[in-house]
């Protein structure tokens, strides 16, 4: 007997009711859909040091914008005023580390006067993490991804493209049941103008599972399209990914300047710029994307949503 964790893992809709899907008690589970990444001693993955001219122009231009907006807009938002939801999924031998992340971004959302809730693995049922992300401003959630495209079937919504829970509460870190975008679309309200964080997700981001081979540009463009539907249909208004990387520079924008969802994510520590792209969402009407691959293959970041919204108006709430 082969056991499958979950179909993909990373470390440092009104319709008939839904099959039921518990990971650890499927039929057909291969321990390779368990995969971890590794997450660099430094917390984050480092842009190569073969940057063109170009990422220095963008880097520059991003940090002026941040500058500028912070100076433009010194009145902040009553952060008590803002929710921010952390989530941490059953992750196997890596839940404590994915914890020990979600501890470090909880802990700065507070130091700005958010009111965060946390709630982790081996207690992270889907009745808690649905009832505590009504109205959130911010949810972030690091644990196993379930995307399409992928090895494992034919798309369908209930258990791809949302997050890895426990099926029961307090039952250990190996008892994953996925729910996917119809979950989140059907049962979440996020506030307006809520902003989405996918941390070390296989998938997500458009990356493969690890040891995986790469894929083309087209299936990480359709994963990163269909993960964020759910979440935009459930009332976020932009969906960050970050495979490896830590989200600690993301989450410290968002509070501290007046950034646009697209500066913010091409200002960060693991911003690359040599490979990175835009498209327009298949999937959402409304929203665009944008891809930014370290190197050839690995689509480890991206952001997907109105990539025009500001830190200033997520703040606002609308």
């Amino acid at each position: 007997m082969v056991v499958r964790l979950c179909a993909r893992a990373q470390p440092l809709l009104s319709v008939a009711a839904p099959p039921t899907v518990i990971a650890h008690v499927c039929a057909v589970f291969r321990k390779k859909e368990a995969r971890i990444l590794p997450v660099p001693a430094n917390g984050a993955q480092r842009a190569s040091h073969q940057r063109s001219r170009r990422l220095t122009v963008l880097a520059l231009m991003a940090t002026l914008v941040v500058s500028l907006g912070a100076m433009a807009n010194p009145e902040q938002t009553n952060a008590a005023s803002i929710k921010v939801v952390v989530v941490v999924g059953p992750a196997g031998s890596s839940t404590s580390d994915y914890r020990s992340s979600a501890k470090t971004y909880a802990s700065i959302a507070r130091s700005y006067g958010a009111a965060v809730t946390e709630i982790y693995s081996p207690y992270a049922t889907w009745s808690k993490v649905k009832a505590a992300a009504q109205g959130a401003n911010l949810l972030i959630y690091l644990g196993h991804g379930n995307g399409y495209p992928s090895p494992y079937g034919a798309f369908q919504r209930y258990t791809k493209d949302g997050m890895g829970l426990n099926s029961t509460s307090g039952n250990g870190n190996y008892n994953v049941k996925y729910f996917g975008e119809y979950y989140i679309d059907r049962d979440i309200q996020m506030a307006p103008n809520a902003v989405v964080i996918l941390n070390r997700l296989c998938y997500a981001s458009g990356n493969s599972e690890w040891g995986s081979a790469n894929p083309t540009k087209s299936t990480a463009i359709k994963r990163v399209d269909n993960y964020g539907a759910g979440f935009l249909r459930a009332g976020a208004k932009a969906v960050f990914a970050e495979a490896i990387s830590s989200v600690s520079y993301t989450i410290r924008a968002l509070f501290k300047t007046s950034a646009t969802m697209n500066s913010i994510f091409m200002a960060g520590p693991s911003a690359d710029g040599t490979r990175d792209f835009t498209f327009v969402s298949s999937r959402t009407s409304w929203a665009r994307a944008h891809m930014d691959p370290p190197r050839a293959g690995k689509y480890w970041r991206s952001v997907i949503g109105n990539l025009a919204l500001t830190a200033a108006q997520w703040r606002a709430g609308g």
